[in-house]
């Protein structure tokens, strides 16, 4: 899989790009924060200043697709560490079997529509 890196403005708290090196990299975006801020403290604050303002113009907003596809994931993974911020395995498989669920249903209702006369009569129709 080629990674891109992207700005996640949506995640983020001003540009978007502690989030978005933290999501290419599988980190935390709060260890990324707290890094960068470190960084800014200890004396190398016009750099990370400068560097952080260009990579607010140089890097692109994550496109819609993937800021879903990273919700989802999400929302399925599972802590591992208490300082993760994944959810308790409990929660995932309750998240899990509600998708599940709804998908069930929503087979249902197509089966019950396709199994219909209403469905032959559209069919019908349409062939005309």
């Amino acid at each position: 899989m080629n990674k891109t890196l992207y700005r996640d403005p949506k995640n983020g708290k001003l540009g978007g790009v502690c989030a978005g090196i933290a999501e290419y990299f599988g980190m935390e975006i709060w260890l990324v924060r707290i890094l960068t801020v470190s960084a800014f403290l200890l004396g190398v604050g016009f750099f990370v200043t400068l560097a952080y303002i260009a990579a607010c113009f140089i890097l692109e907003k994550m496109p819609e697709e993937r800021s879903q596809q990273q919700t989802i994931f999400r929302e399925h993974q599972v802590k591992q560490k208490p300082w993760q911020a994944g959810r308790p395995a409990g929660q995932i498989l309750h998240n899990v079997e509600t998708e599940l669920d709804k998908m069930e249903q929503d087979l249902r209702d197509m089966e019950a529509y396709v199994t219909s006369s209403a469905f032959k009569v559209d069919r019908e129709f349409r062939n005309l």
